[in-house]
Formats: C-alpha cells, sequence, structure tokens
C-alpha cells in the first residue's frame, strides 16, 4: 500500500457519511450530464472507479446491466452498498480496489466511469492505462474532475503565470485535504487520453459553485487550516483568485468556483 493511498484511506473513512449527504457529489450538474453523454446501454457492464459514497454508480445502474462500483476505502464501500440496498439495485456490486492496479481481468467492461476523484491518484498515467486495460474495444471511459486553469480562465496570463496559478490551486486544495494529489489543466487529461489510444468523443467544461464553509466541514478542517484557505480566497495570488472567482453572498457566507472537466472517450482497437 502506497502512502498516497493509505491517507486517502485515512481522510475519507472518517468523512464518508458526509461525501454520502454531499449535493455537490449525490447531486451536482456532472452526475446526469456524464450519464447523458456516456449513452450507457442496457447490455453493458461497467465499473464505476473510486465511486465513494456510490452516487455515480447508483445513477447508472438502472441503465446498465451491472456494475462494480470500487473504491480504496472500507467506510466508502459500505456506504456505497447501503445506497444500492435503500434503492433495491440488485445489479450494483462494491469491490476494494487502487485506481493504478484494478482487479480486473483485461477487457472486462464495456464502460468505466470516474468522478470527482483522479485528483487523488498519484499517477494518472497509470490510471489511464489501467482504464484501457480493463475495457473492451471500443469500450468507453467517462471522466469528471477538478481541473487547474486554462488559458480560458486566465486569457491575460502568461503560461509561466498560469503554471504558477496551478501549482497555487493544488497547494490550496491540498491544505484543505492532504490526500489532494495533483489536479492538471484540462489539455493534460486530453493528451494522455489520445497518448493511450483513446478517441475523445465528447469534451465539456463549467463552473461549480461551492460554499466555503460546507467546503471545509466536509473535511473536518482545523480552525487554523479555515482560516488560511479563507486568507487565500480573499487575499491570496491574483490570478489563484480571477481562476476561484471568490464572492460573498448577501448574508456574508465565501463561495468559490471550481471548474469540472468532463471527458467520454473510446478505446481503439
Amino acid at each position: 500500500m502506497t502512502n498516497s493511498t493509505s491517507l486517502v484511506q485515512s481522510q475519507f473513512g472518517v468523512a464518508a457519511a458526509d461525501y454520502a449527504t454531499s449535493d455537490v457529489h449525490a447531486r451536482g450538474e456532472s452526475l446526469g450530464r456524464i450519464i447523458e453523454l456516456a449513452a450507457p446501454q442496457q447490455s453493458w457492464r461497467a465499473l464505476d472507479v473510486a465511486t465513494g459514497a456510490g452516487h455515480m454508480a447508483a445513477a447508472l445502474a438502472p441503465r446498465v446491466a451491472g456494475i462494480v462500483a470500487s473504491d480504496i476505502t472500507d467506510p466508502m464501500l459500505a456506504e456505497a452498498a447501503k445506497l444500492a440496498a435503500s434503492r433495491n439495485l440488485t445489479n450494483m456490486r462494491t469491490a476494494k480496489a487502487e485506481a493504478g492496479a484494478l482487479p480486473f481481468p483485461e477487457d472486462s467492461f464495456d464502460l468505466v466511469c470516474c468522478r470527482l476523484a483522479a485528483h487523488h491518484f498519484p499517477d494518472l498515467g497509470r490510471f489511464v492505462g489501467e482504464v484501457r486495460r480493463v475495457l473492451k474495444n471500443g469500450g468507453r471511459f467517462a471522466l469528471v474532475d477538478n481541473v487547474a486553469p486554462d488559458a480560458q480562465q486566465l486569457p491575460d496570463a502568461s503560461a509561466a503565470e498560469r503554471d504558477e496559478a496551478t501549482a497555487a490551486y493544488n497547494a490550496f486544495e491540498k491544505l484543505r485535504d492532504p490526500s489532494h494529489g495533483h489536479a492538471p489543466p484540462p489539455e493534460t487529461w486530453t493528451e494522455l487520453l489520445e497518448k493511450d489510444g483513446f478517441a475523445i468523443v465528447a469534451r465539456e467544461q463549467f463552473g461549480k459553485e461551492l460554499d466555503f464553509d460546507s467546503w471545509v466541514a466536509r473535511m473536518r478542517c482545523a480552525p487554523a487550516t479555515v482560516k488560511e484557505l479563507e486568507h487565500i480566497l480573499t487575499d491570496g495570488p491574483s490570478n489563484l483568485r480571477t481562476f476561484l472567482q471568490p464572492r460573498r453572498d448577501a448574508e456574508g457566507a465565501l463561495h468559490f468556483t471550481l471548474q469540472e472537466l468532463l471527458l467520454v472517450a473510446d478505446k481503439m482497437a
């Protein structure tokens, strides 16, 4: 077991119940959209990598023949199993699995999906290779994850300044969640997939508004960490603030926006 794996397990094991009820994960905009663009078929066998509390797998289950909800964290798998039972999803099962070493044979699945989790993986290239291995020829991969700024978000910044903003953004995320690995700019994902023999068939990107207080509470951040994160949002590097768009509502509550990338890609023979 790697250090990053054990860190993810410790961070998310205690927060599993919070993620089960999190609006961002249970009902976020990307959940319905990824299903629509992946266009699952009733005969398909599917795998959800890093399922968390099982929201993605449970949404797909009625649309496929069977789905495996996999994760490295036992409390998350327990939440996913609980969700499946509550909805009587008899074709959804759980399995313990690490994203970079999936315990499934080659050509096992018609669809592999991963939503709001890949920024925790220590090696994105290895993950993409494992997705390709377990997919059948012509099989489909559907991904949603947070991404770092690109030229679209920071049009007036130089390439070096965007790199600095990417580093600052990932440091901001890691301060809140030490198990955070790396969220790259969107082009990193497209390059990884195309290099590994995938054809991208759909790509969308959209903002996800977050309530700061709920965001820090979900990871049980210490008061000093909350204060530091708030300072970064309101007084941190200018390009990072341009990217995160911090603002306060009429009651003074702090909000900001993350960018989610949605990709659907098919495995070429």
